[in-house]
Order: structure tokens, then C-alpha cells, then sequence
């Protein structure tokens, strides 16, 4: 329930869970934020920590890196095949 409605936050888990669904579908997506929710209460109560949420933006961007650079890895070989990748922010 928890990880559903995380969904539909403007959080970090809320744009894991949209990025999920797109690609695995809705009870994928729902299982692995409700995981990914446990661990998180999980470091902080043995820790002691606060949660702070770095935001939808700082997750976003962390993905859009990382979306960079698989396809700067593969474009040698793309070229060779020519085909032609330029990325787009989402």
C-alpha cells in the first residue's frame, strides 16, 4: 500500500516507482518500492538515522547520467552499424 501510493509522490521512491512501472508493470514496480521502502526502514532503525529524500529531481538526474553514459559505451558500435543515438532529457 505504502509503495502504491509512493507512486504518486513527488519523492525519489515515487520516480523509482514510475520508472519501474513503465518498463516492469504495476505489481513489479509495487513489489520492488515496497523492497526497496523495507530496506531503507530498515538501515535507519538499526542506525538511528533520519530519512531525508533527496527529491524527484536528484533521481531523475542521477538516471539521466547513467542513461548517458550506456549509450556513450555503445556508440562506437553503433557507428559501426550506423545508427545514430543523440539523448534527450525526459
Amino acid at each position: 500500500m505504502a509503495a502504491q501510493t509512493a507512486g504518486k509522490s513527488n519523492s525519489a521512491l515515487g520516480a523509482f516507482y514510475r520508472r519501474l512501472r513503465s518498463r516492469l508493470g504495476s505489481p513489479k514496480a509495487i513489489t520492488a518500492t515496497a523492497h526497496k521502502i523495507a530496506r531503507i526502514f530498515y538501515k535507519l532503525w538499526t542506525t538511528g538515522g533520519n530519512y531525508t529524500d533527496p527529491g524527484m529531481d536528484y533521481y531523475e538526474q542521477r538516471y539521466y547520467v547513467s542513461e548517458c553514459s550506456i549509450i556513450s559505451t555503445k556508440k562506437p558500435r553503433l557507428l559501426v552499424l550506423s545508427l545514430f543515438l543523440s539523448p534527450q532529457k525526459i
